[in-house]
């Protein structure tokens, strides 16, 4: 059984920076939380995609969303606004961007394992 423990975003585990944003990662526990920060003028497909190597983001989000306001457009052409306070659901494959001029910040609690990752 682990034992109890208390960690922050102020001190993570891993940063992960890319055009536009970065993940801080916290681990613990076996698991992986991720905070996101995502700039005005961010968006997936060209901020991360040359990163996933994919044509849409093939992370599964769940996710709280802490400030701004995202825009995701699925696959199938679904379109998604999230704005602060919003929990969203997001399988695989997609795209998202910010919308207006404040930073979106999300705490994921799913799909940040591999996100941005470079290696």
């Amino acid at each position: 059984m682990d034992k109890p423990a208390v960690k922050g975003f102020a001190k993570p585990d891993e940063v992960r920076e890319f055009p536009n944003g970065r993940v801080e990662i916290v681990k613990m526990g076996g698991g992986v939380v991720g905070r996101a920060i995502f700039e005005p003028g961010w968006r997936w497909s060209e901020s991360v995609k040359s990163l996933a190597g994919t044509d849409s983001c093939e992370a599964p989000h769940f996710q709280y969303h802490v400030s701004g306001t995202l825009m995701v457009l699925m696959d199938d052409g679904t379109e998604l606004e999230c704005r602060a306070g919003d929990v969203s659901l997001l399988p695989s494959g997609h795209d998202a961007w910010v919308v207006g001029d404040e930073p979106v910040v999300v705490v994921d609690f799913q799909g940040m394992v591999d996100y941005a990752r470079e290696d």
